[in-house]
């Protein structure tokens, strides 16, 4: 009975009047006053740097020039054909560089072996290809050798001294004369020509600077 009485006297304690409930309700409940934040105005942005990106054209690579000398004697290079100048007669022809011709020969008509005060000498003319004019060449006789060709006997050949200009080169030659009138290049060099003077460019034409 005591348990009793201590519980009914709780809960009139915690209980609040119904009067009073009603009163808090609609009375207005004061609250602090919060102070009221300005609005921060962001300035405009500035531009500090600015990247540009630019594409630059790809560089035109150009290949290299052709050497014009080579060997450890730098010897000039010249192409498997080239324009030389035969003397006597400051003639200028169409030439074939041949490595594999042992001697030079060129173009001849008219070939006479003559004889002066006991010496031999050979007359011929030679074919200028700018005119189509002979010109008409006396020199002295070093030699008659033997050629051999595919298709017919052995025939008799005089060789004659003849200074040849092929580029910046001008070279005391011994030269077979022959009838180069079926061949392509009335001029052909060879070995005794070439050997410690220039190297050969198969590859390449008309490459030989002068020296005019």
């Amino acid at each position: 009975m005591y348990l009793t009485l201590a519980v009914l006297a709780g809960c009139s304690v915690f209980q609040s009047n119904p009067e009073e409930q009603r009163c808090a309700a609609t009375e207005p409940v004061s609250c602090p006053v919060c102070p009221s934040l300005e609005t921060q105005q962001c300035p405009e942005p500035q531009v500090v740097e600015k990247i540009v990106t630019v594409t630059a054209p790809s560089p035109v690579i150009s290949p290299p020039p052709k050497p014009t000398t080579a060997g450890k004697m730098n010897l000039p290079i010249v192409g498997a054909v080239e324009w030389a100048t035969v003397e006597p007669g400051n003639i200028r022809m169409e030439a074939r560089i041949d490595t594999g011709a042992e001697s030079t020969s060129v173009h001849a008509e008219d070939i006479q072996l003559l004889e002066k005060d006991g010496k031999r000498w050979v007359h011929f003319s030679l074919l200028n290809p700018e005119t189509d004019e002979k010109v008409p060449v006396e020199l002295r006789l070093r030699k008659k050798v033997k050629v051999k060709q595919s298709d017919s006997e052995k025939q008799t050949r005089y060789v004659v001294e003849m200074h040849i200009t092929l580029g910046k080169i001008r070279s005391l030659v011994e030269v077979t004369l022959s009838d180069r009138d079926h061949m392509e290049y009335p001029l052909l060099i060879g070995r005794n020509m070439l050997v410690d003077t220039m190297i050969v460019d198969v590859s390449a034409r008309h490459t030989a600077k002068s020296s005019k």
